[in-house]
């Protein structure tokens, strides 16, 4: 017949219910379930935290009315953490960001716009043309994706004839 194991929990650590709390020791965050560790992580590592805190909700092993009181994070943010857990997985967590790219500057219209300003064309003549903003074109030269032609000078030969 199985025998009842009562949780022996170490000192220093911080319960999340009755069966499961966590220890932050050496820049380490440990996860202790009963008597036995059963995960960790650095302090730092945010993505890592919010994936199995997600896991442990999705588990059963906690509420998140737990999970917001043992470590004082907002609900809406561990129902944000779960929800991604649900639709992607781990790999949610750890995936890059997605970042837009170049809405109106495309290589095509940069290229496009530096063959004007090589013809000496002035911005606000190249922004009418290809219905771009102004303001867009100085950024871009600013930033240094476009550049300006050298204006020429006269020289002191030509301004005497």
């Amino acid at each position: 017949m199985p025998q009842l194991q009562l949780p022996i929990f170490p000192d220093g650590m911080t319960m999340i219910n009755a069966n499961l709390g966590f220890m932050t020791q050496d820049k380490s965050v440990t996860y202790i379930y009963g008597s036995l560790p059963i995960f960790s992580h650095d302090v730092d590592d945010l993505k890592t935290f919010r994936m199995f805190t997600s896991q442990l909700y999705i588990n059963g092993s906690a509420s998140q009315a737990e999970i917001c009181r043992a470590f004082g994070v907002s609900r809406i943010s561990v129902k944000r953490s779960v929800k991604l857990y649900r639709e992607k997985g781990i790999a949610g967590f750890f995936e890059k960001p997605k970042r837009r790219g170049p809405a109106v500057l495309t290589p095509q219209v940069l290229e496009k716009v530096q063959t004007m300003l090589d013809a000496e064309h002035s911005i606000p003549e190249i922004a009418r043309k290809l219905d771009l903003k102004a303001d867009t074109l100085h950024k871009a030269v600013r930033a240094g994706k476009l550049h300006k032609p050298q204006k020429k000078t006269r020289t002191a030969a030509e301004s005497t004839s």
